[in-house]
């Protein structure tokens, strides 16, 4: 979709449909007199996302108005304005609607909602159907613009910023619903290395000999019972001049891009969503391309570590023990536990050879983060507060809901093992995305690090009026966030 910020009247913004936003007890003075019985009657009431689509004759140059509900006026955010506008779009395309006009205007119309704008309205039309035979006569939108009264340059950057973001975002659920036997590991480090070289990054693949004699065991444990080789994907993005600090800022995201689960293999209910076990690294990926094209002040370096998770005659066993890079041994009671154990290599390798001196990581990391906080928060978890604040402030601007999670000394404890230095599952069943984030804990040291666990935030199973079903593109927008808003 091409989308474009204009300036002028929105009765006079010539397209095939033009959005308007209206609250609950709101009534438009430019519908107010040719629909003043749809208001009387209620069937525009400005409820949250209700639509009601009109059929102008007159005193608009669109074809017609979809009135958007926005509900309470007091409440109106840019979050809201993300969904409304996503929903918008979602509800036009399949109508014959070619172009789009959006109008941002009274409480709604900052810089903060400008961007919420640009990104749902590029997030609401994507589908998980890349792969399906098209349909004869298939309908897209193909414009959609932003129509404010007047831009300036701080609504510019906005719209700018939201729309680098809105198509990061799309290239990221591009690669999470692709299926397991196109995207392998090898292949998952091709989409990088593509958008390394059209964004002008710099680009490393490690392989798996490259792996073995720096000594991941870790990762390579996990690796070592599927026919797909794994890759560690090194992304990095260098400010002209050297930027304006000398911080090194590293995102890591897990990318098993099929979990069975290995030899403690999962139950076959559900089994087929475990290609989303990637949605971490498929974010750095397109969080990569966005921060190429916005240019924050600091060095940001993407750590990709890459493998699939089989039940083969060479699988790692439970009670296997592997030496990480770390150099710390792994009692591995539960393969299933895999995630974290490609991950405190990539760590390693992002502090020692890539100096790395802020890390943070993005895994669907555990089940148990989906008990805790269901399907609507990403749990967080830190080893240094002042950062914490830092990523907090920028997943707030970013819209993406995260919730701070405890990490005492007593989540280590459980973790103490006889036969090796650490074991990479606890005891007991019970608060498993503490126990799982305490083990990472373990191989970070005193680095500032935040891991988010995205089990139950980087996919959806059901549509939503703003969303497909699929891959959500989470936590994308707070990685950019917290690279530009560096200090």
């Amino acid at each position: 979709m091409d989308l474009k910020l204009a300036s002028g009247r929105p009765a006079e913004f010539e397209c095939d449909a033009l959005v308007l936003i209206e609250t609950e007890g709101g009534r438009r003075a430019e519908l107010s007199a040719a629909f003043g019985d749809l208001y009387e009657s209620g069937e525009i009431s400005g409820k949250t996302l209700e639509f009601t689509l009109l059929y102008v004759s007159g005193g608009f140059a669109a074809r017609r108005v979809l009135v958007a509900g926005a509900g309470k006026a007091e409440k109106i955010d840019p979050a809201g304005i993300q969904k409304i506008f996503g929903a918008a779009v979602r509800h036009l395309k399949d109508k014959g609607v070619k172009s789009v006009g959006i109008v941002l205007d009274g409480a709604a119309s900052g810089p903060a909602f400008v961007e919420a704008a640009a990104r749902g309205i590029l997030a609401g039309p994507w589908e998980p159907d890349a792969l399906k035979t098209p349909k004869p006569g298939a309908k897209a939108i193909g414009s959609a613009t932003i129509v404010v009264e007047q831009i300036t340059d701080e609504l510019q950057a906005a719209f700018e910023k939201g729309r680098v973001i809105g198509e990061a975002v799309n290239l990221t659920r591009d690669i999470a619903v692709e299926p397991p036997n196109t995207l392998t590991p090898l292949a998952m480090a091709e989409r990088a290395r593509a958008v390394a070289e059209a964004e002008g990054l710099s680009f490393e693949v490690l392989d798996r000999d490259r792996m073995a004699q720096l000594g991941m065991g870790a990762l390579l444990g996990v690796a070592q019972g599927s026919l797909q080789p794994p890759v560690m994907i090194v992304m990095k993005y260098t400010p002209a001049g050297g930027g304006t600090s000398s911080d090194h800022l590293g995102l890591i995201g897990k990318a098993v891009t099929f979990d069975t689960g290995g030899i403690s293999i999962k139950p076959s209910d559900g089994m087929e969503k475990m290609k989303y076990d990637m949605c971490g690294g498929a974010a750095v990926i397109g969080a990569m391309q966005a921060i190429a094209r916005l240019k924050p002040s600091v060095a940001v370096t993407g750590v990709i570590p890459s493998v699939e998770n089989m039940p083969g005659a060479n699988a790692q066993r439970p009670s296997d023990i592997v030496k990480s890079y770390a150099g710390k041994t792994i009692e591995v009671l539960n393969t299933d536990a895999e995630g974290r154990l490609i991950l405190v290599d990539a760590i390693e390798y992002a502090k020692r050879d890539l100096g790395c001196t802020h890390l943070v990581n993005a895994a669907t990391l555990t089940g148990a983060i989906v008990v805790a906080l269901g399907f609507i928060s990403s749990g967080v978890f830190t080893n240094n507060d002042e950062f914490l604040a830092r990523f907090m402030e920028a997943s707030k601007a970013a819209t993406e809901k995260m919730w701070h999670m405890p990490l005492d000394d007593d989540y280590s404890e459980q973790l103490k093992c006889v036969y090796a230095d650490i074991q990479n599952i606890s005891g007991g069943r019970w608060g498993g995305a503490c126990t799982a984030a305490a083990f990472l804990k373990e191989f970070v040291g005193d680095t500032p690090w935040v891991h988010i666990d995205c089990a139950g935030t980087a996919w959806i199973d059901d549509a939503k009026p703003h969303l497909a079903k699929g891959p959500v593109g989470i936590p994308l927008a707070t990685f950019v966030n917290l690279a530009l808003n560096w200090k």
